[in-house]
């Protein structure tokens, strides 16, 4: 047993050098025995776990080990493969070589197939794998693939604890969102429903089929990404300021493109659009329409033409409530026929030339 405490004292050690620059000098051998006495420590956890003196006596050396840090408890042992890849696959000093090799180990590990272990393995190599391939540099026109990859894994996550905890809004969901840089976060979620309403996942769910056993796996798989743009669109709308952030901070085309597959969403941006219109007067000296406050985060009079064409050039449906949206709004201004009286006569005369 005294060889047994020596041993797991050395657990600490391991998982900060697993941290440190010393990994970059690491080859395939020196990573295959950090791998074995991460399966050592999870083996002792597992012969001891139902031992309590034993346990407490591990456990004690262990905090013994590691007086000026967070201590690791018993139950580290048994997670300590995950802890010893997790700190690898953050860790850049490793060589893309080792990282290659600890992948394989990771998603093949020895026994692949017995227990719950490899299993949980994959799950934690997939993830930070592509955490780790997201966490590049990027480079222009490399933006658009990454910021579907990134919606793709936002989605699974939220896909596997929907079909665990139903349609409750996870609490890591808004903190995760919010510690983004704003323009990032709004990219990944118009991706992820801008996935959903392709998939028909998203209102009028039942006009495309999606991959099941049959059609009530179809149903069930559309219901559950349903609820899953709900929270997005929960968080989205939940909030002015963000709604408008985001409004901003997107593409015309692809604002008109989500209005088309969530009516929650369309009226609330035709809502915005018709805010940010109101503060528009028409400058006779310049012959156009002009920003009431140069301060505001407005748009000018030509992005709001341009995002008043893209929802025209959407679906028909979306053209017509685009279209009678501006009709209704010109009437209290005296419905004339006439330019620069009214931005919304002016707006409607543009998207339907």
């Amino acid at each position: 047993m005294a060889a047994v405490l020596g041993r797991v004292a050395e657990l600490p050690a391991l998982l900060a050098l697993s941290r440190s620059a010393l990994v970059r000098h690491w080859d395939a051998p020196a990573l295959d025995r950090a791998l074995e006495w991460a399966r050592y420590f999870q083996h002792v956890h597992d012969r001891f776990r139902a031992r309590p003196q034993l346990r407490e006596a591990l456990g004690r050396r262990l905090r013994r080990a590691q007086p000026c840090s967070p201590p690791l408890g018993f139950s580290a042992l048994g997670r300590c493969p995950e802890l010893l890849g997790l700190a690898l696959l953050e860790n850049r000093a490793l060589p893309p070589a080792a990282c290659r090799r600890l992948l394989r180990r990771l998603l093949l590990p020895p026994g692949a197939g017995a227990g719950p272990e490899p299993r949980g393995l994959a799950l934690l190599a997939r993830r930070k794998a592509a955490a780790r391939l997201l966490a590049l540099p990027r480079r222009p026109g490399g933006t658009e693939p990454r910021v579907r990859a990134e919606a793709q894994l936002l989605l699974g996550r939220l896909r596997e604890e929907e079909a665990q905890e139903g349609a409750r809004r996870p609490r890591w969901l808004c903190g995760v969102l919010e510690r983004l840089p704003p323009p990032r976060a709004f990219a990944v979620v118009a991706a992820a429903l801008a996935l959903l309403g392709q998939g028909g996942g998203a209102e009028g769910a039942g006009d495309g089929d999606r991959d099941g056993s049959g059609p009530d796996g179809n149903r069930a798989s559309a219901a559950g990404d349903g609820c899953i743009a709900g929270l997005l669109l929960s968080w989205l709308l939940g909030n002015r300021e963000r709604f408008s952030a985001f409004c901003l901070c997107l593409p015309g085309s692809l604002l008109a493109s989500l209005a088309g597959h969530y009516s929650q969403l369309s009226r609330s941006y035709l809502d915005l659009l018709t805010g940010w219109g109101s503060h528009l007067h028409y400058d006779p000296l310049q012959g156009r329409w002009v920003k009431s406050c140069l301060e505001k985060a407005e748009l000018s009079w030509e992005e709001l033409r341009e995002r008043f064409s893209c929802l025209c050039q959407g679906s028909a449906l979306l053209r017509e409530q685009t279209q009678a949206a501006l009709k209704l709004l010109k009437t209290p201004d005296g419905d004339f026929q006439v330019r620069g009286l009214s931005v919304w006569t002016d707006l409607l005369m543009e998207v339907e030339e």
